[in-house]
């Protein structure tokens, strides 16, 4: 179907495309996986890039070392569907060949005795499906991107109490120890690792090379030679250098030490005339290099200096040579324990203005450098980072979070592995499968993906809504934020969130700030850092060229807005722009500015996008309507906004709620659950063998349940005969109306008080949109029943239910389970089943009745599955599993089962043959022969013969080699084409024969459940909800309200006419809402709709006031948009002019019918003997000290003695009145309530002897 046609109010035309908002999961995850590369050509990424880290493996004797040559993934076991269904994960089994070494350690190294090849299985990995969700344990989750601070160098300043101020540097890696350099209040620079004890920054560089005093001070400092004549310029001053004697040689004084009055009077007598000094400038530079020298007591050696940092980092342990030695190298230079990854290292190089590429570890001019900085920080040069610019933040997407996930899993696999190794005996046959625990990988992953903060359950009332939540970015998650730490500044919008995340999209509670949305064009680079596009401008002219940009790249340019006019070429029509450079807006002139925008809707994300005339909204009610229309039920009769902003067509097709075209063709057939389509041209490389039939079927969703409880459900929009193109749309789902979103209905509103019904933003509605069904949602339940194998036997699904009518089974089948299509109200039985009693003596009587009559009723009690109390509906579906039985009627029932899929998959192989063999006819028919063609000693062609219909039916193509087949005919191109066609079909039937064993391992293993259940019946009950009293509503500009009363339409205020309005609002909710967008949404929305047509309106760029009054004329409308309404009830018109027009109104999934509640006997608390509260547990309200103070203001001591005892927790009393209104007796006096024996009880617990006398 073509896209609807908008009338476009946009002035400014785009750059560039929007991208698949979909991409930063789905990319992501390709990336991690390289499922389709070839082993040999994957990246060193993702999976690849664990298993080179991991591998290889070697034994601490130096026996065995077990290399990773590839990996390679298998296929599910069950489909999509089938996992839902099953409540299975959709995961591919993940194989990795490994390479086993055994050596001899009296040979030469890298000659191993023997070499083991296998292919090991590592567990399972969760596939993503091509909505970007994965499929864990039945239900549908998502992993949330996370923001967090990139690895790098940190630089930052804080006001010493003392009113100095302190510097302070970070070396923040991937993985490994945190060191901290600070530049204290005075002038002493210390070093502190982990957040242990700090000791002085020179021990550090002394550590890592530059031990001597001359060595540290050359790194910083000048040498200045001096004259001892000229005493004042002398003392003070650090020596650079080591002053010997002329005579002796002997060092009368050490580079670094302070020239005091004494060392100046030694040095004169030994006939000392001159000094190296270090050249400093006793204004700006403070010396702290050789301050902290002074102070750091250390003999000028490596050794020294690393068994000093030794003792601090592990106080008590003896000093052992050995590993103070290796201190510092196994914390910053071992590759094992410290990682920068490529962006720590992009992040240090570029902070630090320095070209190093030891790939992901420090060096020690890495440490010299962080030091220089933070020297040159404390002369007022450089600048301290800010932590909250994009800069410094960076997002770990899906693939990196599972990578992760990946690399501590096989981390744990390999210290297991190397134990293992160790215990190897040395003499028995070993293999990499004995060495390896696949479980670990298993459990590891699993955990992220059922239980990780940022592995979370869909948000799928609606597709705007599974869209936002795989776009999100989240603060929080382990190693982040969280709630109480996180203070104002992060929360905040930073100058750098402009174009990479939404100002405005957030939620409203405590993670406010914290949760953010990917702007509509933003993307994240291959180093986790969010970038935007701008257009390029070079000499105030627009050169066509778009670049996108980092956060820290576009700190260096001006930056026009995407409104600035241009002319046709391109060029700048003003001689200023209004710009942006970095956290300022200054009047560039044409010739500075570097970029322009792209669009104006960058600035935000597709679900702020959506809402027409944004920009005239507040940004808090702007907040409100992006995140409600995220809460809008998918309606029965949904209807796509009269007015919308041009990108309901990109949401609805990139959320995959659709069915998309694959490929050019005709429509053939269309059904309520399939559409079959033509292909026009099938290209060689297209042709799918495993097809059954040479159209492309797509398979429609029927009333499937989503996370929330909506309904999904496709309904095809094209007829037999229609000529579609690649990328149309085939089918809607919910909440999509012709391949447009369409949350709501567009509903004829006016702004009017309606005898105070609509107080406080309450909404009046017309009984017309209930009787049309405009806001009526399908709602579909799933109830599940488990029959376990219990101590006293098995349970049982049956209709032959103890105590129980035939009119409360007459919908159950003979299995005792309700049928698809009857109607269910609450309390009736969904499930026939009983569960075997405990075993008790039967009397003689009982023994004889049963002898006589055969009853076996009392040995069950009724358990069967009921629907809840205010359920009403019908049941649209219903799936049975059961576990593999071992009588003999299941296992013949198995072995027919078997049999028919056997005769299936040969008949599929037979039909793939022969579409093979008619395709290849087809292509080389009538062809010159290549070479002599045989089979066996029979000749079919000569070499030069053109090869007819009857040789090549002769010809067992399987038979040729692929190389002889290339070589077939004359023309090369068809040989190569021929090729392919063989390898695709024998790539078909290698699926077949691999589906066929998957499909018997499924029937001779029975379905999967848990341990102790043997059957598990899903009764799914769909539920037609129409609009009632309580229910919310809203629209897209944050004007929400709660339905207040609906009024027959021949009631409603009505326009001249007589056309009577559908809904009635507030005036007063506009004014100090300051959300505008809504009074122009209305005016445009009438005359659009009087004029038949459906408008596009985007941010920033839509229509304007002028534009709207010219339509509503056009449409013979006032153009004030205000017109006379006559009241419905007594037909007089109102004292003023009312706005009226078109509004699209969403319905919000807080229905009333989930909310409203009432108990009259329900469940107690075991403990208090209370009621239990809420509706989930069919609970009372609380009735707590101030509403006990309520009834005593009123007097009302009887009601308030029943509150507190027979209505609450006085157990006899409760019992004593049921049977007192059971009987019609009067109710008798409350006794004492359990609570009152809890107080008594904790009185003695206090040593109180309490006793309690009766009254006489």
């Amino acid at each position: 179907m073509k896209p609807v046609k908008r009338k476009d109010y946009s002035k400014i035309k785009s750059g560039i495309q929007l991208p698949n908002m979909l991409d930063m999961q789905l990319n992501s995850y390709k990336d991690f996986l390289q499922e389709h590369q070839a082993p040999e050509k994957r990246k060193n990424e993702g999976l690849q890039a664990v298993f080179n880290e991991i591998f290889p493996i070697e034994d601490a004797q130096n026996r065995m070392a077990m290399d990773f040559i590839s990996y390679g993934l298998g296929k599910p076991r069950y489909s999509i569907s089938e996992c839902h269904d099953r409540d299975m994960t959709y995961a591919a089994p993940l194989k990795a060949i490994l390479r086993l070494s055994l050596k001899d350690p009296g040979e030469p190294k890298g000659k191993p005795k023997e070499v083991v090849e296998k292919e090991v299985y590592l567990g399972e990995v969760p596939l993503m499906t091509e909505t970007g969700t994965f499929v864990i344990n039945g239900a549908e989750r998502v992993v949330v991107s996370q923001l967090h601070r990139s690895p790098g160098a940190f630089f930052a300043e804080k006001t010493h109490p003392s009113g100095k101020r302190i510097y302070t540097a970070e070396i923040i890696p991937y993985r490994g120890s945190w060191l901290k350099l600070t530049l204290d209040p005075n002038d002493l620079l210390w070093v502190s690792i982990d957040k242990h004890r700090k000791f002085h920054a020179t021990l550090l560089l002394r550590a890592v090379g530059y031990a001597t005093n001359k060595a540290l001070l050359s790194l910083y400092h000048q040498p200045e030679t001096l004259s001892l004549a000229g005493e004042k310029q002398v003392l003070e001053r650090y020596l650079f250098s080591d002053v010997a004697a002329p005579r002796t040689g002997e060092v009368l004084a050490e580079a670094g030490h302070k020239i005091t009055p004494e060392i100046l009077a030694t040095l004169k007598l030994s006939k000392v005339e001159k000094v190296e000094v270090v050249a400093i400038d006793p204004v700006k530079d403070p010396a702290s290099i050789p301050r902290t020298m002074l102070v750091d007591n250390n003999k000028g050696s490596k050794e020294d200096a690393l068994s000093k940092i030794y003792n601090i980092l592990h106080p008590g342990d003896a000093i052992n040579p050995e590993l103070s030695k290796a201190v510092i190298e196994k914390m910053f230079f071992d590759r094992k324990r410290y990682d920068l990854k490529k962006v720590g290292r992009y992040q240090l190089n570029k902070r630090l203005g320095q070209e190093i590429s030891t790939g992901n570890l420090l060096c020690p001019k890495d440490f010299v450098e962080v030091v220089r900085y933070l020297l040159s920080l404390r002369m007022n040069q450089g600048e301290v980072d800010d932590i909250d610019h994009l800069g410094n933040r960076r997002v770990l997407r899906v693939g990196e979070l599972v990578s992760n996930q990946f690399s501590a899993a096989l981390s744990r696999m390999a210290r297991m592995t190397r134990e293992r190794m160790a215990m190897w005996d040395g003499q028995s046959s070993i293999t990499p499968q004995d060495l390896v625990n696949s479980r670990i990988i298993s459990s590891t992953v699993n955990s992220f993906f059922s239980s990780s903060q940022l592995s979370q359950f869909l948000d799928q009332p609606n597709p705007l809504a599974e869209l936002r939540h795989k776009r999100r970015l989240s603060a929080l998650g382990p190693g982040g934020l969280t709630r109480e730490r996180a203070g104002f500044e992060v929360r905040d919008v930073h100058y750098t969130h402009y174009g990479r995340m939404c100002p405005i999209e957030t939620p409203e509670g405590p993670n406010i700030g914290l949760i953010a949305s990917l702007a509509c064009f933003a993307r994240v680079n291959e180093l986790g850092f969010l970038e935007t596009p701008y257009r390029k401008l070079k000499n105030g002219k627009l050169t066509g060229e778009v670049d996108y940009l980092s956060a820290n790249e576009e700190d260096q340019f001006i930056i026009a807005q995407a409104n600035t006019p241009v002319d046709d070429v391109g060029k700048m029509l003003s001689e200023q722009a209004l710009s942006r450079y970095r956290e300022t807006f200054p009047r560039a002139k044409a010739q500075e500015v570097h970029y322009m925008d792209v669009s104006p809707q960058q600035l935000v994300s597709l679900s702020a996008a959506l809402i027409p005339f944004l920009e005239h909204d507040d940004a808090n009610r702007a907040l409100m309507g992006s995140n409600m229309q995220c809460q809008a039920v998918p309606l029965l009769k949904p209807q796509s906004p009269v007015v919308g902003t041009g990108l309901e067509g990109k949401a609805a097709v990139d959320s995959g709620t659709m069915v998309i075209c694959k490929r050019d063709g005709a429509v053939e057939k269309v059904t309520a659950d399939s559409v079959f389509i033509r292909p026009a041209k099938t290209d060689i490389a297209e042709v799918d063998f495993l097809k059954d039939s040479q159209y492309d079927v797509y398979h429609l969703t029927k009333f499937r349940r989503s996370n929330q409880d909506t309904c999904l459900n496709h309904k095809p929009i094209v007829r037999e005969g229609d000529a579609v193109k690649k990328g149309e749309v085939i089918a809607d789902g919910s909440s999509t109306e012709g391949g447009e979103l369409a949350l709501g209905i567009n509903c004829l509103v006016g702004f009017l008080p309606w005898s105070g019904f609509n107080f406080e933003d309450a909404i009046i509605i017309s009984d017309r949109m209930v009787q049309d069904d405009k806001f009526t949602s399908v709602h579909i339940e799933n109830f599940e029943c488990f029959v376990r194998d219990t101590k006293r036997g098995p349970e049982e699904i049956t209709r032959e239910i103890p105590n129980v009518g035939e009119e409360a089974v007459k919908d159950l089948d003979e299995n005792g389970i309700i049928h698809i299509g009857a109607r269910v109200e609450a309390g009736d039985i969904l499930v026939g089943k009983v569960t075997p009693k405990g075993e008790t003596e039967p009397t003689p009587e009982e023994k004889l009745l049963r002898a006589i009559f055969g009853d076996k009723a009392g040995d069950f009690k009724d358990t069967s599955l009921k629907a809840p109390p205010g359920m009403d509906g019908i049941v649209c579906d219903v799936k049975v599993f059961s576990r593999k039985s071992q009588d003999r009627r299941s296992s013949q029932e198995e072995k027919r089962k078997i049999e028919e899929m056997q005769k299936e998959a040969r008949k599929r192989t037979e039909r793939i043959r022969n579409e093979r063999d008619r395709r290849l006819t087809g292509l080389l028919l009538d062809q010159p022969c290549n070479q002599t063609l045989k089979d066996g000693e029979k000749l079919l062609a000569r070499k030069g013969q053109r090869l007819s219909e009857a040789v090549l039916d002769e010809i067992k193509f399987e038979k040729i080699p692929p190389e002889e087949m290339a070589q077939i005919c004359e023309d090369l191109g068809l040989g190569a084409k021929a090729v392919k066609l063989m390898d695709l079909a024998r790539k078909a039937i290698e699926t077949v024969q691999y589906e066929l064993q998957i499909e018997k391992e499924k029937v001779e293993r029975g379905d999967e459940l848990p341990a102790d259940v043997i059957k598990l019946v899903k009764v799914f009950v769909s539920r037609k909800r129409k609009l009632m009293v309580g229910d919310k509503l809203a629209g897209r500009h944050g004007n929400k309200g709660v339905l207040a009363r609906i009024v027959p339409e021949e009631d409603m205020p009505y326009l001249a006419d007589g056309r009577p309005l559908d809904m009635i609002l507030n005036p007063l909710g506009v004014p100090s809402r300051m959300n505008l967008g809504q009074v122009l949404e209305t005016h445009l929305g009438w005359a659009a709709q009087i004029l038949g047509f459906k408008v596009a309106t985007p941010i920033f760029d839509g229509a304007n006031i002028a534009e709207i009054q010219a339509e509503m004329k056009l449409a013979g409308l006032p153009e004030h948009g205000k017109v006379t309404l006559y009241d419905g009830r007594s037909g007089q018109s109102f004292d003023e002019p009312v706005t009226v027009g078109l509004m699209y109104m969403l319905k919000l999934s807080h229905l009333v019918d989930d909310k409203i509640h009432a108990r009259s006997i329900g469940p107690y608390s075991l403990i208090t003997q209370q009621p239990l509260g809420g509706k989930a547990h069919f609970g009372g309200q609380r009735f707590g000290e101030m509403e006990v103070w309520a009834l005593e203001s009123y007097g009302a001591a009887y009601t308030l003695q029943e509150i507190l005892t027979v209505k609450s927790d006085d157990v006899q009393g409760r019992q004593r009145v049921y049977e007192g209104i059971v009987k019609g007796d009067n109710l008798p006096e409350p006794g004492t309530p359990a609570c009152f024996d809890v107080l008594v009880n904790e009185l003695r617990g206090l040593c109180l002897d309490v006793q309690l006398y009766k009254e006489d």
